[in-house]
């Protein structure tokens, strides 16, 4: 069956979705393997031809505690224009509250303080959002600004109303999640920006984390505001009229900030003017935030699943200047400042077909969100939603398209979202299967480990989660198999994230009996105790 017929097989049959791509609606058709029942074991086929069997080696230390990774630990980014439709973020919205809960489950009662991840509004299009408190409000005026590729239209203007804020608190509840607020601060004024926040604050209660005041906004000086004025110190000075503004009606509003593109010399800038503030003036500060994607647009020659699949030493220096800021505002607050990568993907402009739609994505993001919470971030909010909506945010079209040999209707629109929206169906897409993979880990505390997987392209985590230990072994190489022996104990595989090839759209994240502790080439594992798989 080729991808469009598997799609409209799909969209025709929701008892057959479950086969495509793991999961379409709630539940896996007539009882089929998922993300939450067992697979059907099979014998292992033979090993490709050109494949080699390799032994790893992994050695744990127990006896050192590496960051504790929250519970809400994955997170889901959207376009702030997704509320002009208030039905999208709605509790009647049943096939997308499916997806969020299938996403993040939890084997426990939620913790409602924290709940099972976090929706970010953000995006492009938050930054030419209008509040409309009342059918008669008016939006300011703006200054015109010519076309910039890959931005929006400048004549863009959408409506958020209390209707989409009320819908969004009963979608939150349904899916028992958390939400950050972008408001806008491009095209917008303190005293609305205020009025939404009011509002919004009272509406979401404890459902909200904290307020994001403008997206991108190192990206400013090439969008819609002056270049030859603009940067960190100009930024700040504005973000902190709307601040004072929303403190004004909502005093215990907490903050994230300052969601750049990734230009870590900004961190450093305002967490140097936070603290020259006086004490009682500091705003409360919910996260430092920045954005990261692999790479882009999708023409990009880089843009290849080779590429996506070998360590990017961004991430890491990334990293370290977040975190640096981040622990020098935690000793002069005196209390944890924590971290997070609000907005990313494999590759910006809505992602590549074939790059970010297909297996690959699923062990790059599996790679990826378990590489930051080793690095202690507070969570990851990959970039999907709408096509319609993300299109916008880039002038009104998916530069993927361009790309496309086949029907671009046999393709998720964008290309790099987790979940799809394909008539009135909601699917998982690969990079979501990846997100399940690292949501494994939600909750738990990271272990030091040396892992040696000699010349393969793999990568292995270890961590402490509800009284037993867990380790994930990413193999992300193309022809090296990897016999895993760790030093102590007893292990056995308990989930494997596969697929037919790298190109695949057909997931699977199952949990096996087979508590082999080879991983072959692209694929991943879980290994649990021994005894736990008997």
């Amino acid at each position: 069956m080729n991808r469009m017929d598997r799609r409209r097989f799909v969209i025709a049959s929701a008892a057959a979705a479950a086969s495509w791509k793991g999961l379409a609606q709630n539940f896996p058709a007539n009882g089929g393997p998922s993300p939450s029942s067992p697979a059907p074991q099979l014998a292992r086929p033979p090993k490709p031809e050109g494949h080699v069997l390799l032994t790893a080696t992994l050695a744990l230390h127990p006896d050192r505690t590496g960051p504790a990774i929250p519970v809400n630990f994955v997170g889901l980014s959207y376009e702030t224009q997704q509320l002009s439709d208030p039905t999208f973020f709605s509790p009647a919205n049943t096939g997308l509250v499916a997806q969020f809960r299938e996403l993040a489950p939890s084997e426990r009662p939620v913790d409602p303080a924290v709940g099972r991840g976090v929706l970010r509004l953000g995006g492009n299009t938050s930054d030419y959002a209008f509040w409309k408190p009342t059918p008669n409000a008016v939006p300011p005026p703006r200054a015109k600004r010519p076309y910039k590729v890959g931005d929006p239209p400048p004549d863009l203007i959408y409506n958020v109303t209390p209707e989409a804020i009320r819908n969004l608190r009963g979608f939150l509840d349904a899916t028992e999640w958390h939400c950050i607020y972008g408001i806008n601060l491009g095209t917008n004024q303190p005293e609305l920006a205020a009025d939404e926040a009011a509002f919004v604050s009272q509406t979401l209660g404890p459902r909200l984390e904290y307020f994001q005041i403008g997206n991108e906004v190192d990206r400013f000086g090439s969008t819609i505001r002056n270049p030859k004025t603009w940067n960190a110190d100009t930024f700040f000075d504005e973000w902190l009229t709307f601040v004072n503004a929303i403190r004004a009606r909502v005093p215990n509003a907490n903050f994230g900030l300052p969601d750049t593109a990734g230009n870590p010399e900004w961190y450093a800038v305002v967490v140097t003017r936070l603290l020259a503030l006086p004490e009682h003036d500091r705003p409360t500060i919910g996260a430092l935030t920045h954005h990261y994607y692999f790479t882009g647009p999708p023409d990009n020659p880089k843009a290849t699943i080779a590429n996506l699949l070998q360590p990017d030493p961004e991430v890491d220096k990334l990293a370290a200047d977040i975190h640096a800021a981040a622990a020098r505002l935690s000793g002069a607050e005196h209390r944890y400042i924590p971290y997070r990568m609000t907005e990313g993907n494999t590759c910006y402009r809505g992602g590549k077909p074939g790059l970010s739609d297909v297996f690959a994505a699923s062990l790059w993001a599996a790679d990826y969100l378990l590489k930051l919470a080793s690095l202690g971030y507070h969570g990851v909010n990959l970039h999907g939603g709408e096509g319609k909506m993300v299109a916008n945010s880039l002038g009104g079209k998916l530069p993927g398209d361009e790309l496309v040999h086949d029907d671009p209707a046999s393709h998720p629109h964008p290309y790099y979202t987790p979940i799809a929206h394909i008539g009135s169906q909601y699917i998982a897409e690969p990079v979501s299967f990846g997100m399940r993979f690292a949501q494994q880990f939600a909750g738990a505390t990271i272990i030091p480990l040396d892992f040696d997987p000699g010349p393969a392209n793999a990568t292995a985590y270890a961590a402490h989660v509800s009284g037993e230990t867990l380790i994930a072994i990413v193999n992300k190489d193309t022809t090296r198999d990897l016999e895993v022996k760790i030093e102590v104990g007893d292990w056995g595989a308990g989930r494997r994230l596969t697929a037919d090839s790298l190109t695949s759209t057909n997931v699977r994240f199952d949990r096996t009996t087979n508590g082999s502790l080879v991983v072959p080439a692209a694929s991943a594992a879980i290994f649990y105790p021994a005894m736990r798989n008997r």
